[in-house]
């Protein structure tokens, strides 16, 4: 794909696409087309999305077991993995700018970037307002929406949840070998969030579990009686499930699957 400039600025609250850039510019890989990222990302009018379900993983997709084990549902790319994407416009600057700033997170330590859609992306990732936090897992073709509800979900660590549940990956307490490191207490679940804590036969890259991952939830996730959901094996006074951006074995994870260079 060659040397191509994703330099990250957020000096400016706009987005220009198909011009000459005044700042570091990128070059889309596959169309050529000349874009600047910056804070304020594209956005779309579209504010009535209402179909993905509670959870950050739609119940509906789960029988994908591990849906990054085929290249099919894996994002393409060479050097860099482009993964277009669309802002609703009916968050704020301010949230808008939120959502901006987590997919730049990415350009600081992966070969992952994100670019704005144009009407020759037929796959991308639509950011909206919906009632929750969720995300299908992996590449699932077309407008892919992901939820970020407006009053809890568009801290970093939560976009990036969500971003990376679309780059293929699970839960760290659905990892293959989990029982090996926390128990889940099933009679502690609300009912209809089982899904959450389904055990996956995942390809684990190479990591071990993480309790620092922004992919593991909270020793009480989804509690219906208050009571913990998930145990950690080694203490049950262990807390976990609150980092603040993505831990060194999550990035870790996005290079080996997306074979990235850094």
């Amino acid at each position: 794909m060659g040397n191509l400039d994703f330099s990250i600025n957020l000096s400016c609250m706009s987005l220009t696409c198909g011009q000459k850039p005044e700042y570091p510019e990128r070059t889309h890989a596959n169309t050529g087309r000349t874009c600047k990222l910056h804070a304020n990302a594209p956005i779309d009018g579209d504010q009535s999305e209402k179909e993905l379900h509670f959870g950050n993983i739609s119940p509906r997709l789960r029988r994908n077991a591990d849906p990054c084990t085929y290249t099919q549902c894996k994002w393409p790319g060479g050097h860099y993995v482009i993964v277009p994407f669309k802002i609703s416009a009916s968050y704020t600057s301010a949230e808008h700018e939120s959502i901006t700033r987590g997919l730049l997170s990415f350009h600081e330590s992966t070969c992952i970037r994100f670019v704005p859609k144009t009407l020759n992306d037929m796959d991308y990732l639509y950011f909206f307002s919906g009632d929750r936090c969720s995300s299908k897992v992996g590449r699932r073709g077309g407008k892919q929406k992901i939820s970020l509800k407006t009053s809890r979900c568009l801290n970093i660590s939560t976009v990036q949840h969500e971003v990376l549940h679309a780059l293929g990956f699970r839960h760290e307490h659905s990892r293959s070998d989990r029982d090996k490191h926390v128990y889940i207490h099933t009679e502690n679940i609300k009912p209809g969030h089982e899904h959450n804590f389904k055990k996956v036969q995942t390809n684990n890259l190479g990591t071990t579990y993480d309790f620092k991952s922004v992919m593991q939830y909270t020793k009480h996730a989804f509690s219906r009686n208050r009571s913990p959901t998930i145990l950690a094996r080694s203490s049950h006074k262990l807390d976990f499930g609150d980092a603040k951006q993505m831990s060194a074995n999550d990035i870790a994870r996005v290079n080996r699957l997306y074979k990235c260079s850094k």
